[in-house]
């Protein structure tokens, strides 16, 4: 965990507090906490180096949606 940066922490949280972690939702949810715009450009690279890390998993909700959740080690961490 002491590699991560802190919005990759933060958004190991909202991951794990959200029923439906899809990544509009947890944008939603950093701009809530942030109060401040996420930018696309930030949110979804740090998700895809999380996923690479193996603390989250990446699917599909349908051909727009992706959700995502912790893996037994993001929950750990």
């Amino acid at each position: 965990m002491y590699d991560l940066t802190g919005f990759q922490r933060d958004l190991l949280i909202v991951i794990a507090g959200l029923e439906d972690p899809h990544g509009l939702a947890v944008k939603e949810e950093l701009e809530d906490y942030y109060e401040s715009e996420v930018n696309h450009g930030r949110l979804y690279p740090n998700l895809d180096e999380l996923v690479s890390k193996g603390l989250v998993e990446k699917g599909r909700k349908d051909r727009r949606t992706n959700v995502y959740r912790l893996t037994a080690r993001g929950d750990r961490e």
